[in-house]
């Protein structure tokens, strides 16, 4: 629009009181200028003063509007008068009714004494006035056809929040810039909050206001591979038992394993000698089940004993392995109770094979000395874990833990109190299967004997025959394995099928490893000379 003309105002949707159609057909309207009261004010209910309902202008002329600046106003239509001070503003334009507007009949008369006008007709209802920016109506010149415009009037639903003072002006700021201040405050806000809120909960931590809940793993699979330590201890552990004996002047705490489902457990010799003939043996079973067990049989020179429990039910044996297959290397598991502490595992390897091992000899006769061809483990073992079984990776039980070697040097059975230093000590499973049998068997274990006397004081290398027997006659048993090979007193033995033997110790051991009536080859050194021997292995009664 031209810079200084008013909005035309159009009803776009107002019926026809004849036909129902938009007014748009019928072109734009513009109110007459009103009358003029009596009083000097113009009176914006009354009727058109003069002239016809569409006087003013023409159909053709549109755009066409009586201006204050155009000549002497039309007779019709009298000056406006000025109103108050108010600054001059622009008032919407009312649409005029038609020109010739189409009968309508009166409606009936209401009992309130009210008359109903149709609608569309002339009465003493002006329009209202429409919407128009403020902008807009107050760069407008002052009309004499158009009545000041209250500050409601200039409300436009379209524009940003703008308060109205006193005389109707907008009031406030930019919206833009109003929406920036106030995100930026929000943001500050929320900075100086968590600040806040951060330190706040730091100075409470510390300081124990509030209660500490750590982070922890949530609950696992209990389940282990066979193979592992864990899945290992888990499959061996209900067959070992906790030992716990009373003699009359000593006792002792040791440990076994289950051979059978007849109640048959296996374990060392020392740990079951201070029962001696009227002690007791209590049993323990890893579930914590108690009873009492008595011996069944024991040998001193292989350091085995069985003990036995009645009317047990539920028992777990441990499969037993082969010895014999056992590779330096091999993963190895020991169970036991070392000091009294039952159910202990421990783990490490086979650190060798085939050590010749005596133990015991407190008797001072030589009695009680044990001989152990064993296997070297670096698995922890102390006093307890005597009796104990030594298992491989699939839990089959490969040796018995029997000793130790002490920090002092010296080679002691599961009696003393040193502790382990990683050289421990198992009887081969294939050993102390044949003796437990003999023993479940007899009550006895028998011994593998080649019918010779040793010289133990010999400090040479190899073992060498002695001169007289222990009581006092010929070294060589006339008719036994030796002296049927050809063995006479002074030879030394060097080696056993090709196994190198460094003293009398060691020939016994060797021998012990084998059975009654196994055949061997015997190297023997006799005037500076060395020759082979075959013999068979004869049979002894052990103690």
């Amino acid at each position: 629009m031209d810079e200084g003309k008013p909005t035309k105002a159009k009803w776009w949707s107002r019926p026809r009181p004849d036909t129902g159609r938009p007014a748009e057909d019928d072109g734009d309207w513009h109110l007459p200028a009103p009358a003029v009261a009596s009083g000097g004010e113009p009176d914006v209910l009354a009727a058109p003063a003069g002239g016809s309902a569409g006087s003013g202008r023409t159909d053709d002329d549109h755009d066409t509007v009586p201006q204050a600046d155009q000549g002497d106003p039309q007779p019709s239509q009298a000056p406006r008068a000025p109103v108050d001070a108010a600054p001059p503003v622009s008032a919407p334009e009312a649409p005029e009714p038609p020109a010739e507007p189409l009968p309508q009949p009166l409606p009936e008369p209401r009992d309130d004494g009210y008359t109903e006008v149709p609608y569309g007709a002339p009465g003493p209802w002006a329009p209202a006035p429409p919407v128009q920016h403020p902008g807009l109506a107050a760069a407008a010149p002052p009309s004499p056809y158009r009545a000041p415009a209250a500050p409601w009037q200039r409300y436009d639903p379209w524009a940003g929040p703008v308060s109205l003072s006193q005389s109707g002006g907008p009031v406030g700021v930019r919206p833009g810039r109003g929406r920036r201040g106030l995100v930026l405050g929000a943001v500050l806000i929320a900075l100086a909050s968590g600040g806040i809120g951060g330190a706040i909960g730091s100075y409470l931590e510390r300081n124990g206001g509030t209660d500490v809940e750590l982070p922890q793993a949530g609950a696992e699979s209990t389940h282990r591979a066979p193979g592992s330590v864990a899945g290992i201890a888990a499959s061996a552990l209900p067959g070992v038992v906790t030992i716990h004996t009373k003699g009359s002047s000593e006792q002792g705490t040791g440990t076994g394993f289950v051979l059978d489902n007849r109640g048959h457990i296996l374990t060392n010799n020392h740990v079951v000698e201070p029962v001696g003939t009227g002690g007791e043996i209590s049993v323990t079973f890893a579930g914590g089940e108690s009873t009492r067990a008595k011996v069944v049989g024991h040998d001193t020179g292989y350091d085995l004993a069985v003990i036995r429990v009645d009317r047990v039910h539920g028992l777990k044996p441990l499969p037993l392995g082969n010895s014999e297959s056992v590779q330096v290397g091999d993963p190895v598991v020991a169970i036991g109770a070392p000091f009294d502490l039952a159910n202990t595992v421990t783990a490490g390897i086979i650190s060798a094979k085939d050590r010749p091992i005596t133990a015991g000899g407190e008797k001072g006769d030589g009695s009680d000395v044990s001989y152990v061809d064993a296997l070297q483990t670096d698995a922890p073992i102390n006093p307890g874990n005597s009796g104990g079984p030594l298992v491989d990776s699939k839990a089959r039980v490969i040796g018995i833990n029997s000793a130790i070697r002490s920090a002092d040097g010296g080679s002691e059975l599961d009696g003393g109190q040193s502790g382990s230093i990683g050289l421990g000590f198992a009887i081969p499973i294939n050993q102390a299967k044949r003796v437990a049998e003999e023993l479940i068997n007899t009550g006895r274990a028998t011994h593998p004997v080649i019918g010779v006397t040793l010289d133990m004081d010999y400090s040479g290398d190899g073992a060498r025959v002695g001169i007289k027997g222990n009581s006092g006659g010929s070294s060589v048993s006339p008719g036994g394995p030796g002296a049927t090979a050809g063995i006479r007193p002074r030879d030394v033995i060097t080696a056993v099928d090709g196994v190198s033997v460094h003293s009398g110790e060691e020939l016994i051991v060797k021998i012990r490893s084998h059975r009654p009536k196994d055949k061997l080859v015997l190297t023997v050194e006799r005037d500076g000379k060395e020759r082979k021997m075959s013999l068979v292995l004869g049979s002894a009664d052990g103690g």
